[in-house]
């Protein structure tokens, strides 16, 4: 027999490394067969096993895995606290792997940005206690930068936190029964819910008791923590706060089914699969609807196959989505029902009624709720930001006049609820006593920035304080009678979702003399169009490589654009952009550039 062909031989090889890397890794059984001969490589067990057997796979092929699949595989980042602990407390910086496994226990550091760690918290469904909020406010103020973030995930991090305060803030939000496992790297992240979830008049379901179970699932379950990129899953009660889970890896979707469906009439989730819009592609329907108690087991099987078939050789494409796209909806959902263990229902969309609009200014101002006279607030936070005092006076806003809760939103602000009729003033008179507020113009209420590059190196300008600039700047000269959407994200990974804003600013380095290799100051790409929900669309670029100094007036004429050629004082902003080409966008935009100065 001649030798072994290159493929053959490549192929060999890789399985070759995949049984070596398996050999002695725990819940692996080894040594030697009958005679004396050498025993084949046990298969993996335990709860790794199928990420294991994964990785050997990709090997066996001839592939290579991404360095963070060697890390995992060399040591479990769950299993690594301890020495993470001790390097922290030491005022060690991590190196690369090691600030990827510190990402399992929430920690990131983010140097050159800031030299120091940032925390992300895990809130299901956004919902926190007075006492909680106040507790992380202190935790903010000793241990950290004295503020936070309120995150598109409904989420808080803290940052500015100094390596050897590392281990007391994870385990002082322990203490207070906000857990970090898991919000960052390979996992499957903060668990969002629709913000007004109980309260809202309108909405179909109550989604807190699954958001938290699935979030206990994930805690319990180290199985999923071994997955090949993040994973992001929403329940939407279909409520009036869009909750934005067609943003989603896995969003559930309230709907109710009438009579005359193959299914008993009543309100069911609809599955909607593979949204990355930093990627341009929403969540797909699937057709399957389930009963809201199975969510959490369909959830389960659908990271399980991702587990088995996800890209551990290219992170660019490690999501869900390619997953998707390289298999068809079709085959993924029955490897889903073979873990499963039973067989999805198939609906079509006729049996289902219309979900209500929701309403893009409910997370703000004062809404009442469904529990006769109480109320709601959704208080403006400029881009997410709140200090220490801050949230304190918030937190006993919410102790005195409220429930108790605070509900944070995808639209980086919060709500707080249970307000009594004849408290709303009151409530009112402390937020602004507290210096933010409780309305918003048309443009601050939509208004979403990443971190951007105070905080993340990978961002390439300072969103916030851009977004902050350019919210400065409209509200004196325009008059905006609808609601707009303003997306800032700092990188291409778009954590601020700038492909659904109605004006979406992907941030770019731009060259002042448009030579490349001239001085390079901060800006953004500037696109149009964008929505979610029914008008989910990915925004079309309009102008490329503007400075952050000249976004402002881009912004301004485009919406003066706007008020001026609109159809009908009725039509959005998204509706408008969205008849038009980009082209004629422009020449609209072009009727307000300022006159030439005279020579």
């Amino acid at each position: 027999m001649g030798d072994f062909l290159p493929e053959q031989k490549r192929w060999l090889e890789g399985f070759a490394s995949g049984a070596a890397a398996i050999r002695g890794l725990p819940g692996l059984s080894r040594g030697e067969g009958e005679a004396g001969t050498p025993r084949r490589a046990a298969e993996p067990t335990g709860p790794d096993a199928a990420a294991l057997r994964a990785q050997a796979r990709i090997e066996a092929e001839g592939k290579k895995l991404v360095d963070q699949e060697k890390w995992k595989r060399k040591e479990h980042p769950l299993e690594a606290y301890e020495r993470m602990r001790e390097q922290a407390l030491a005022g060690n910086a991590p190196k690369p792997e090691d600030n990827f496994r510190w990402r399992y226990h929430g920690l990131f550091y983010v140097a050159p940005a800031q030299t120091s760690f940032m925390c992300r918290l895990r809130i299901p469904n956004g919902i926190i206690k007075h006492w909680q909020f106040a507790a992380v406010a202190d935790m903010a103020e000793k241990l950290a930068g004295g503020y936070s973030h309120v995150t598109t995930r409904a989420n808080l991090q803290l940052r500015e936190i100094l390596p050897e305060n590392g281990p007391a803030v994870v385990e002082g939000l322990a203490e207070i029964g906000i857990i970090t496992k898991g919000a960052g790297a390979d996992n499957i992240r903060n668990v969002t819910g629709s913000a007004a979830a109980g309260i809202d008049p309108s909405e179909l379901h109550d989604t807190r008791a699954d958001a938290k179970a699935w979030h206990h699932h994930i805690l319990n379950t180290r199985a999923l923590y071994h997955l090949p990129r993040k994973f992001n899953v929403a329940f939407d009660g279909a409520g009036i706060v869009h909750t934005l889970e067609d943003t989603n890896d896995i969003g559930f979707q309230a709907v109710e089914v009438g009579d005359g469906a193959p299914v008993p009439p009543g309100i069911y989730y609809r599955l909607a699969l593979g949204g990355i819009t930093g990627h341009k592609d929403f969540a797909r329907d699937t057709g399957v609807v389930l009963q809201t108690a199975d969510a959490v087991k369909v959830a389960d099987a659908i990271c399980r196959v991702f587990v088995d078939s996800g890209n551990r050789t290219d992170r660019t494409k490690a999501r869900l989505k390619y997953v998707l796209d390289d298999w068809g909806f079709d085959k993924f959902l029955d490897g889903v029902e073979q873990k499963l263990g039973w067989k999805l229902t198939r609906l079509d969309a006729a049996h289902v009624k219309p979900r209500r609009p929701y309403d893009r200014l409910a997370h703000i101002g004062v809404h009442a709720q469904k529990q006769p006279g109480l109320n709601w607030i959704g208080v403006v936070l400029p881009v997410g930001k709140m200090t220490a005092a801050e949230m304190r006076d918030l937190a006993a806003i919410a102790r005195d006049l409220g429930d108790g809760d605070i509900r944070l939103t995808v639209w980086q602000n919060l709500l707080i609820s249970g307000i009594a009729d004849e408290k709303v003033e009151d409530a009112k008179r402390r937020i602004a006593s507290a210096g933010l507020d409780w309305r918003s113009s048309m443009v601050r209420a939509g208004l979403v920035a990443c971190t951007g590059n105070r905080g993340c190196k990978f961002a390439a300008s300072d969103t916030k304080g851009h977004g902050a600039d350019i919210v400065d700047y409209i509200e004196p000269r325009l008059d905006l009678d609808q609601p707009m959407n303003i997306h800032l994200t700092g990188c291409p990974n778009s954590c601020a979702q700038h492909y659904i804003g109605d004006i979406g600013l992907l941030a770019a380095k731009v060259a002042l003399s448009g030579d490349d290799d001239a001085d390079q100051v901060e800006g953004y790409h500037i696109h149009v169009g964008g929505g979610f929900g029914d008008d989910a669309k990915i925004a079309r670029l309009m102008y490329e490589n503007v400075t952050a100094e000249e976004t402002p007036q881009h912004v301004e004429r485009l919406l003066a654009a706007y008020m001026k050629h609109r159809a009908n004082p009725d039509e959005t902003f998204y509706a408008f952009a969205n008849r038009l080409d980009v082209e004629e966008l422009k020449r609209m935009a072009d009727e307000f550039m300022p006159e030439p100065v005279p020579a």
